[in-house]
C-alpha cells in the first residue's frame, strides 16, 4: 500500500503524520545540524516508530517542511531523506514558512504567519511564496513573536509602566531580581527562548489592561512592519504557532484595528498540511 509521510519540523521537535497517525522525533534543522546528526534522527527515532506501528512501507511521497530549510539546503535535505527512504517516488523539502502557508491557505491566496518563539510571514499565491518580509530575529525584528512579547513585558515591568505591585509579583513568582534578568538575557544562551517562556505568565495577567495592551501592540507592530508591505488587506490573515493560538483574541483585535480579517489560526500546521 502506497502512502504519504508529512513532516513539520522546528529546531526542538518534528511532527510526522502518516495516514491518521501522528508521531514525534527531535527537531531537524539542516542549517544547524550536520548530515550525520540528521540521518541518526531519521534512522534511530523515526524508522523504529514507523516499524512499531507497521507503517514502514513503500512511500508514495515524503513532504518535509522545516525551520532551516533554506532554498540552498532543500536538495541536501531531500538527499538525506532519500538515503533513508530510497523507494519513495517523490521527496520534497521546503521551508516551515511554506508549510505554514499550505496548512493555512491550502490552494488559495492568503497572508500566512508564524507566531511562536519567533515570527515570520509571507504572501502566498495558492502554490508558492511570492513575497516575504525578513523577520530579522528578536533583536532586530520578530515583532509579534513570543521572544519580543517577553522583551516588551520586561521593559514595561522595570520602567514602571505596569500595574502596582507588578514587579514584586513577577520577581517573587520566578525568584529573580532585575540583575538576574539582565544576566539571563545578555549573558546566557537561548535568550529568545527564555523571553518567550514568559508568555505563560503574561497570559495569566491579561486581566490587567496594561499587560493586555502590550500583547495587542506587539501584534499591531507585527502587522504594520511585516504585513503592510504586501499591500493586500483584501486577503485573510492566517497564523500558526503557540503565540497565535494562546492570544487568538488579542490577535483578532489587533488585526481588526489594522484593517485585516482573520482566516485560520492553528496551534500546529501538521493537521492543515494533512488536509
Amino acid at each position: 500500500m502506497e502512502t504519504i509521510l508529512i513532516a513539520d519540523s522546528g529546531s526542538t521537535k518534528t511532527d510526522w503524520a502518516i495516514d491518521q497517525v501522528r508521531i514525534k522525533t527531535q527537531g531537524i534543522n539542516p542549517f544547524h545540524q550536520d548530515d550525520e546528526t540528521i540521518l541518526a534522527i531519521l534512522r534511530n527515532e523515526l524508522l523504529p516508530q514507523l516499524s512499531s506501528l507497521s507503517l514502514q512501507r513503500e512511500m508514495e511521497g515524503i513532504f518535509f517542511y522545516g525551520a532551516g530549510v533554506r532554498p540552498e539546503l532543500e536538495s541536501k535535505m531531500e538527499q538525506l531523506l532519500r538515503q533513508v527512504f530510497p523507494q519513495a517516488e517523490k521527496i520534497e523539502a521546503k521551508s516551515d514558512m511554506l508549510g505554514a502557508a499550505r496548512a493555512l491557505c491550502g490552494h488559495n491566496e492568503g497572508l500566512a504567519c508564524i507566531l511562536g518563539t519567533g515570527a515570520n510571514s509571507c504572501l502566498y499565491d495558492g502554490e508558492r511564496i511570492v513575497a516575504n518580509t525578513p523577520p530579522l530575529g528578536y533583536i532586530l525584528g520578530d515583532e509579534g513573536s513570543g521572544a519580543v512579547l517577553g522583551r516588551l513585558f520586561l521593559n514595561a515591568l522595570y520602567k514602571n509602566r505596569l500595574y502596582a505591585c507588578a514587579r514584586e509579583e513577577f520577581e517573587e513568582h520566578y525568584g529573580l531580581t532585575m540583575a538576574n534578568v539582565i544576566e539571563r538575557v545578555y549573558r546566557q544562551p537561548m535568550a529568545n527562548r527564555w523571553l518567550a517562556s514568559l508568555s505563560e505568565y503574561i497570559h495569566q495577567h491579561l486581566d490587567q489592561p496594561s499587560v493586555r495592551t502590550i500583547v495587542v501592540e506587539n501584534f499591531r507592530a507585527f502587522i504594520r512592519h511585516n504585513l503592510n508591505p504586501y499591500n493586500r488587506r483584501d486577503l485573510p490573515l492566517g497564523a500558526v504557532g503557540s503565540i497565535a493560538s494562546y492570544y487568538e483574541e488579542q490577535l483578532r483585535e489587533a488585526a481588526s484595528e489594522e484593517g485585516y480579517t482573520i482566516g485560520r489560526i492553528l496551534r500546529s500546521p501538521i493537521d492543515g498540511l494533512v488536509k
